[in-house]
């Protein structure tokens, strides 16, 4: 039987740093995936390019039903640590929007970043390799149970990722285990994700699929109000765009979305003033001001004539229309699930585990880092951060234990 200092179950952005680090701090390492294919979610990441960090990432970037839980962790590995080791590898890279960085090249430079910082630190590879069982041995540590056979171990790192995109591996085993060693679970739910609304009711929409545009997004309402400014894309089956994916992490699911789709206007003004003086009709005004699909929509839904001349149209008229631009509410239906959702929110529960050391307080030796937790960052490269730093502070702790044990 083979005997190891740590076991990382999972090959993705948390589970390769965490080994490459511990094996560098001088663990001998393990590393395990049940996939065939290395690293896949960050290869697709990015459009192919890895959005992999955020220069602004920081606490307020993520939700947890702990949101100081992730403050530790993130103030110990910085985006800035990370770049200084992206820039190690001379891997040229960009910032897009907002503090998003990515490859110029290839997400597959980055894979490779993290392979050869597993292969300094002797990391040992089982891929495609799956565990069967995890067991606590009554002397400690762990005995598992794996098609390449068993393995002795006195830590077990679990990142194993979320249920996002199961078609390129997704796995619940890191939640199932959690449960088996009675740890609690905050209920799973997909999040950067489009939402979708009743058919018959997105029927006037559906034709502006493809269209996009930015506007301002926000659930709820006074304190417990949340807002974005971004892009929003609508689909045949209802909304995406970085509008949406950002506020569906928010949404509960019996709250309608507010949508401003002109945020840099005040169009119930603006329409009455242009009266005065425009000679246009009432839907050429509205298209110089909104994208030409959506202005011809829009007055269709507000059953109002585009041919009409502006200045014949009533004040009370433009007004409300103006305004169901800026007040437009809407009750999303549902989302796209997991196919579609680009990462989980909720996962083990903050409450089990040590926010220094992503060690659980249940069971001495096994920990639970990356998405497998339950801290899910905003859109653009937040939830790299975490990855990054998670493994970083699980890699630290398990070498210190073993310095001192």
């Amino acid at each position: 039987m083979r005997g190891f200092d740590a076991v990382v179950v999972g090959a993705g952005a948390a589970g390769l740093f965490c080994a490459g680090l511990a094996g560098q701090r001088g663990l001998k390492v393990l590393l395990i995936d049940h996939s065939p294919k290395l690293a896949e979610k960050i290869r697709i990441s990015g459009g192919g390019r890895c959005n992999f960090t955020n220069r602004e990432a920081g606490p307020a970037n993520f939700l947890s039903e702990n949101p100081a839980f992730c403050r530790s962790a993130l103030a110990r590995y910085t985006p800035q640590d990370f770049i200084k080791l992206v820039q190690g590898y001379g891997i040229a890279f960009h910032e897009k929007h907002k503090g998003q960085l990515f490859c110029d090249d290839s997400a597959e430079q980055i894979i490779q970043m993290l392979v050869k910082e597993c292969e300094a630190g002797g990391v040992t590879r089982w891929q495609p390799c799956t565990v069967a069982d995890v067991r606590r041995l009554p002397e400690g540590g762990f005995e598992l149970d794996t098609s390449q056979g068993p393995v002795l171990t006195p830590r077990v790192v679990v990142a194993t990722g979320g249920l996002p995109v199961p078609k390129i591996g997704a796995s619940d085993w890191g939640l199932r285990l959690a449960k088996r060693f009675e740890h609690a679970i905050v209920e799973p739910r997909p999040a950067l994700v489009p939402l979708t609304f009743d058919a018959d009711a997105w029927a006037p929409f559906a034709a502006l699929a493809g269209l996009s545009l930015p506007v301002e997004v926000s659930v709820g309402s006074g304190k417990a109000r949340t807002r974005f400014l971004e892009d929003l894309l609508f689909t045949h089956r209802g909304l995406s765009g970085p509008a949406i994916l950002q506020i569906s992490s928010y949404r509960a699911d019996d709250q309608a979305l507010q949508l401003n789709l002109a945020p840099d206007l005040q169009l119930e003004k603006e329409l009455v003033q242009a009266k005065a003086t425009s000679r246009r009709q009432l839907g050429n005004e509205f298209a110089a001001r909104l994208p030409q699909r959506l202005a011809a929509a829009w007055l269709e839904r507000a059953n109002l004539d585009a041919t009409k001349p502006l200045a014949d149209c009533r004040d009370a008229d433009l007004q409300r229309l103006g305004r169901s631009v800026h007040e437009w509410q809407l009750m999303p239906d549902g989302d796209e699930g997991w196919r579609k959702a680009e990462v989980m929110r909720g996962g083990v529960s903050t409450k089990e585990l040590s926010s220094q050391t992503l060690e659980s307080k249940r069971v001495p030796g096994l920990y639970f880092i990356g998405e497998v937790v339950d801290v899910t960052g905003w859109l653009g490269g937040y939830n790299f951060q975490w990855a990054w730093a998670s493994a970083a502070a699980c890699a630290r702790a398990m070498a210190d234990t073993a310095t001192t044990a």
